[in-house]
């Protein structure tokens, strides 16, 4: 259900658009451009370009960067971009949309996490250093040109390999307008932190460029339900912001601030086997629930490990490749309070009441 926030602020009205200009270009307001921009150099001196798509609105407001792959086997958010950058219709856009879909075009060639060159991490490299390593040129052609003009930014990202999220946001919830922006995303989950050094979202943060990560689904793919749900989150951003005025901002139903203070636990294999997992990311587990079994090629009883929920709360992230080492991570289980249980509750009950009336 969509409602317009309270708290929503268009654009000041006031003075003209300006121009957006980066290192070698520039798009004025009214236009669009499709660029291919150097990043860097392949060991036969052929340049590596990432894709850049600017839409510069006819009407003054803020510039939001939207970027994705810097891991560059994390996909769907990939589609979020694009589908953001060409198919939806920007002709009343006040102010300016950076979109980068593809940010570690090495590993995306590759369909790996980390830059093929030494395996290094591009999303630890930022703002990065022009007379540094490889990954930092790289972060610091990517940051200075087209992460630093903005205002605003959201970086989409998946779990890793063998893993999967449900949709939630990571945000530095201290920071007011940070708390703004992770709020008018909507999602249910908001994980509170500043986030790790080199991070695209805490050093843009730092630069006064307020910037949350959108956690959604797992790599190797694209998820069409968790891309809706992620353009939804956009589009509530873009009437937050004042980008689309004629837009309203979307309240999930239930959200919970997740912070240190809350229950919130990765739970990790005490054997190696096979995990018969039985929750999916995004459930509600009860204190006690076996969330998942670990046995031998044999299924012996004697030899079966049950891992159950310490507590009840949302699972967040969950395995999805069904073999572990001790010590591998199993479900990432956060805590709810009693009022957002509740919530949770009535909308999973309100969902089969719908998809009954349906089935009819």
């Amino acid at each position: 259900m969509s409602d317009t926030s309270d708290s929503a602020a268009a654009a000041d009205p006031a003075g003209e658009p300006e121009p957006f200009t980066y290192n070698g270009g520039r798009v004025d307001p009214g236009e669009s451009a499709n660029v291919r921009y150097g990043i860097s150099e392949t060991y036969l001196g052929d340049p590596v370009r990432i894709p850049v798509t600017i839409v510069n609105g006819a009407r003054p407001g803020p510039t939001v960067f939207l970027s994705a792959a810097s891991h560059g086997d994390e996909l769907n958010g990939v589609e979020v971009v694009r589908e953001v950058a060409h198919d939806w219709d920007h002709s009343v856009l006040c102010g300016t949309l950076v979109c980068l879909p593809v940010m570690n075009v090495p590993g995306f060639l590759a369909q790996q996490r980390y830059l093929p060159i030494y395996d290094r991490d591009l999303n630890r490299s930022f703002p990065g250093r022009s007379d540094s390593t490889s990954a930092n040129r790289m972060a610091h052609r990517i940051f200075t040109n087209f992460i630093e003009p903005c205002d605003v930014g959201l970086d989409f990202h998946t779990s890793t390999r063998g893993r999967t999220n449900m949709l939630h946001v990571r945000a530095d919830m201290d920071d007011p307008e940070v708390a703004r922006l992770a709020k008018a995303f909507s999602s249910n989950v908001v994980i509170d932190g500043e986030g790790a050094d080199g991070t695209l979202r805490r050093e843009a943060t730092e630069e006064g460029v307020q910037t949350i990560t959108i956690e959604m689904g797992e790599a190797h793919r694209f998820q069409r339900r968790l891309i809706e749900r992620a353009l939804t989150g956009v589009a509530s951003v873009l009437a937050e912001f004042g980008l689309h005025r004629e837009s309203s901002v979307h309240w999930p139903g239930w959200r919970t601030v997740i912070d240190d203070e809350n229950d919130k636990t990765w739970l990790r294999a005490d054997a190696g086997g096979i995990v018969d997992m039985k929750f999916e990311s995004g459930d509600l587990v009860y204190e006690g629930d076996v969330i998942c079994a670990i046995t031998n090629p044999f299924k012996e009883d004697e030899d079966v490990e049950r891992v159950e929920a310490p507590f009840t709360g949302l699972v967040v992230g969950i395995l999805e490749n069904p073999v572990v080492y001790p010590g591998n991570p199993l479900c990432h289980l956060v805590g709810l309070s009693e009022d957002t249980r509740k919530a949770f509750e009535r909308d999973l009950e309100a969902g089969r009441r719908f998809v009954d009336r349906f089935d009819r």
